[in-house]
């Protein structure tokens, strides 16, 4: 299990610092959210990523992928978190298109997976149901018909769910909420009758949607994989998001941190600069032990993800400890900014209130504290 990123990894994490500090600095997540601008990103910036291949990252070669795995997309996801830079990377490429690669038949990854690497079409994935994330509670109903399926129900919090060409979407072909047998994923084009996306607004000002699907009809082909038997891609593949997430956490609070020391140390009272002050060097002291652990969480989160000789259940932990430990301690390095900073900490102006934002979004996305250690404890007892 690796610690450290590669030399090549390295390189990609110097890349994508470099080109997010010049076309995707926090004045332009700003200026999006201002302007309401859709879908929540700069499609050019999205382009110039793809080009970039960052699309391609987590796939094989014959797919038309880079092959450099789950571990090159983590620096990737601490310069995105860094920059708060908005990119359906996440959604697209990590969620959707991971489980197209795991899930999906030839045919369905000749139509959609390639046009999604090559950036000329955006997936998203429509899972949770309710205010929290729990994949096993998934009730939307599949219901088989002649030559397909039909689906009817409402899917929350679909990640860069506006202006996608496709979603996938998880439904219940068997068994009740609370089951993890008996989950299907379907594989909706946007403009399947009877679906219909609204958008869902969020604090972080982000591209979010809620879909409600009224009696959608879907042939047999929608069908990723048999029926039912979804569980293991769809796991596989948000574990892969977790880790994402908990890179961008990570990436987020290490430069938040950076703002503030840099306030601690311009900032005068009494003639002398608050950094000079033993309280607060203490409280500094701590966030950065504290980041020091949480990066050795993210990397034995995101290294397991590529360990063939780790169990299922020993994979899922790990990446549940990174996300829980990297969104603990992003929101403890959000809370101790906006204190330190005093006053202005608070007002829109700083950049450090749209940090706070995202990061709270952050830690929720699939799955929150509660969630992960809840998810931890159910995985260690099931291999005793």
């Amino acid at each position: 299990m690796s610690l450290v990123y590669s030399e090549e990894q390295r390189l990609l994490a110097d890349s994508a610092r470099e080109f997010l500090a010049a076309r995707s600095p926090v004045a332009a997540q700003r200026q999006l959210r201002d302007t309401a601008q859709q879908p929540g990103y700069d499609p050019q910036l999205w382009q110039e990523a793809v080009g970039l291949g960052w699309s391609g990252i987590p796939f094989p070669e014959a797919l038309g992928g880079l092959a450099f795995g789950c571990m090159g997309l983590g620096p990737v996801f601490e310069a995105i978190g860094g920059n708060l830079a908005a990119t359906p990377l996440l959604s697209s490429v990590v969620l959707a298109g991971s489980l197209l690669h795991l899930a999906g038949s030839p045919a369905q990854q000749d139509q959609w997976l390639t046009a999604l690497i090559s950036g000329e079409r955006r997936l998203a994935l429509a899972l949770d149901e309710k205010p929290r994330h729990d994949p096993a509670q998934t009730a939307l109903a599949a219901t088989k018909v002649a030559g397909g399926y039909r689906l009817e129900g409402d899917k929350c919090f679909v990640i860069d769910g506006l202006g996608a060409d496709a979603y996938l979407v998880a439904a219940r072909t068997a068994g009740q909420a609370g089951d993890e047998q008996g989950i299907s994923v379907f594989l909706l084009p946007a403009d399947t009758p009877g679906l219909h996306i609204n958008t869902l607004a969020l604090i972080d000002s982000r591209n979010c949607a809620w879909l409600r699907l009224r009696d959608v009809q879907v042939p047999d082909a929608a069908l990723l994989g048999s029926a039912g038997a979804a569980w293991s891609a769809l796991e596989e593949s948000l574990d892969r998001g977790r880790a994402c997430l908990a890179a961008e956490l990570l990436g987020a609070a290490d430069h938040l941190f950076a703002m503030t020391l840099g306030y601690l140390k311009t900032r005068v009272q009494f003639d002398a600069p608050i950094g000079s002050f033993q309280a607060l060097q203490h409280r500094a002291a701590r966030l950065h032990v504290e980041l020091q652990l949480a990066r050795s969480a993210v990397m034995a989160g995101l290294s397991a993800l590529e360990d063939q000789h780790l169990s299922a259940g020993e994979r899922g932990r790990l990446v549940g400890l990174a996300k829980w430990k990297a969104g603990e301690v992003a929101a403890l390095v959000s809370n101790e900014a906006v204190q330190m900073h005093g006053g202005i900490g608070v007002t829109d102006e700083l950049d450090v209130g749209l940090y706070l934002k995202r990061i709270r979004v952050a830690q929720a996305c699939l799955g929150d504290s509660d969630f992960q250690c809840a998810r931890y404890g159910a995985l260690k007892s099931s291999e005793n």
